[in-house]
């Protein structure tokens, strides 16, 4: 029997170290493979669950991926972890944002705002949940006033259906985090 390609025939599990794990992934995310990075990542992460870095490119991973939830675990995680980290606060809020928590995307958004002021796709994110929140609570308040809904559908106003955006304010999460900007 054929052994899959990478492992060292131990329960599959991939050649190398932790760190080699994580560059792989990395390396995967980077070509566009968030699925396939998600994997290695999470041996990685269950092997040194510490690792900050090993963290916030899993979630990276979940994110791209389209598994918000995950992203969003790991994102807080990251976080709670270095609560100075205005990376991880983007991470975790916008992933609550992702899953429709927007009053914990708004808290978080916020946080990386007052971190970084300066990074556009932070700022954007904060506003476009505000004003999701904002629609949200008035859509309440008027389905409590007449019984009935009116307006859009959920999710699809102000703003809840924009991309991924990477530390660069790139097109997507999987930036490495070299340019800060």
């Amino acid at each position: 029997m054929a052994m899959p390609q990478g492992a060292d025939g131990v329960n599959g599990a991939p050649t190398g170290d932790v760190y080699d794990w994580y560059r792989r992934g990395v390396a995967l995310l980077s070509s566009g493979n968030p699925a396939a990075a998600a994997q290695l990542l999470a041996r990685a992460a269950d092997a040194a669950p510490e690792s900050r870095s090993v963290r916030e490119a899993l979630a990276r991973a979940w994110f791209d991926s389209g598994r918000h939830g995950e992203a969003l675990r790991h994102f807080r995680a990251v976080a709670e972890s270095d609560p100075a980290d205005d990376y991880a606060q983007f991470g975790w809020g916008l992933s609550a944002a992702r899953v429709g928590d927007f009053e914990t995307a708004v808290e978080h958004l916020a946080l990386a705002v007052a971190m970084r002021p300066e990074t556009k796709h932070y700022r954007t994110a904060l506003t476009q949940s505000r004003a999701t929140l904002r629609a949200r609570t008035g859509e309440a308040a008027r389905i409590g006033e007449s019984g009935t809904e009116h307006g859009t559908e959920h999710g699809t106003e102000h703003g809840t259906r924009y991309g991924t955006v990477g530390k660069d304010g790139g097109d997507n999460l999987m930036d490495d985090g070299s340019d800060n900007a």
